[in-house]
């Protein structure tokens, strides 16, 4: 392919990053990466609250990760997203599209005025009724996504897409061995987990978990008395399934529920996609987000799975610009790295 480039924005609860990569017929390059806080309560539930501390970040992102273009790929990925199997006659996707909203109202947990729809088609087989289209039907909160929007183009940027967080994650994660078996896709961040299982590549299921690694932060500091800044730190020394210090006890009592809560909804989701496909086994797990880094928690899951669990790495197939430092400067960061950069990998899907 021509040579090109592609931005992706990751608006999460407790931060913002942005990813830009270089396409080109050999492979994509990292040429910008940057990362910025939010403060708390900026993002509730995926969705933008308070517009103005949010654009202000965006506006310092863009300064430090010194982006060439303002144009960017935005994700999404809530409670207020639906994701349903769909099958259809097949049609092209220009006609398909318009034509969902008379088609899928009874599907989703909302009305079709309220929601904007997309469709991501997986098989395209002759059935017994004629040429037949099997997919994902996506089914997004119109405000949900306008409020984002809005934050996004007061920073002065433009999205030239909307896309789903779990399709990002499939696009930055699905290479090597995760492209030729079954695995589930896992992100935990601060209030959502999103669950993607991809076989050979193409998404099966989608799920979107309301349990994420600031419930564990959240956990410390009522357990101890102590800021979110110091339950943060202390959560990550604490960990789960390890030694712990006698002062420290209450608080990994906590942390452990809360943790086995975010594990179990994990696994029952697991559970269920192989109950509705037949009895398809899942090959591996691969964690990104933050609330994958806390110690301990990808061997609670390989325990409570029984499946082969690692950090997901989005960098992998990518090289990395020498103006950024090279692979070296990521190291440690990688899987907080996936959604921005699967975002950007929109443009080439």
């Amino acid at each position: 392919m021509a040579k090109h480039r592609a931005i992706g924005l990751d608006i999460g609860t407790t931060a913002v990053r942005a990813a830009e990569i270089e396409f080109t017929s050999d492979r994509g390059t990292l040429v910008s990466y940057a990362e910025v806080a939010l403060p708390l309560g900026a993002i509730r539930d995926g969705e933008v609250a308070d517009s103005p501390a949010v654009t202000s970040a965006l506006k310092e992102l863009w300064s430090k990760g010194k982006f060439q273009s303002k144009e960017v790929i935005l994700g999404i990925g809530n409670q207020r997203v639906a994701v349903r199997e769909l099958s259809l006659p097949w049609m092209p996707m220009r006609q398909l599209r318009p034509a969902l909203a008379y088609q899928v109202q009874d599907m989703i947990p909302m009305s079709t005025d309220d929601a904007l729809l997309d469709f991501y088609p997986t098989d395209d087989f002759e059935g017994e009724n004629g040429r037949t289209l099997d997919g994902l039907l996506v089914a997004a909160a119109r405000d949900t996504i306008a409020a984002n929007v809005l934050a996004v183009e007061s920073a002065g940027l433009r999205p030239v897409m909307v896309d789903l967080n779990a399709f990002a994650l499939l696009r930055g994660l699905t290479h090597g061995a995760l492209r030729t078996q079954t695995a589930a896709l896992v992100d935990i961040g601060a209030r959502i987990t999103n669950v993607v299982i991809v076989d050979q590549g193409v998404p099966r299921f989608v799920r979107a978990l309301p349990h994420g690694g600031q419930e564990a932060t959240d956990a410390v500091a009522r357990a101890l008395g102590v800021s979110n800044s110091d339950a943060e730190r202390l959560k990550s020394e604490i960990g789960v399934g390890g030694a712990t210090r006698p002062e420290h006890a209450e608080a990994a009592a906590a942390l452990s529920h809360v943790s086995n809560n975010l594990i179990e909804a994990i696994r029952n989701t697991f559970t269920f996609f192989t109950g509705t496909q037949n009895g398809s086994a899942i090959d591996m797990v691969a964690l990104t987000g933050g609330g994958a880094h806390l110690p301990g928690l990808g061997q609670y899951l390989a325990s409570a799975s029984r499946l082969n669990v690692s950090l997901g790495d989005p960098l992998a197939p990518l090289h990395v610009a020498k103006s950024l430092g090279g692979r070296e400067q990521f190291i440690g960061h990688e899987s907080r790295m996936a959604l921005p950069i699967g975002l950007a990998y929109g443009v080439a899907a």
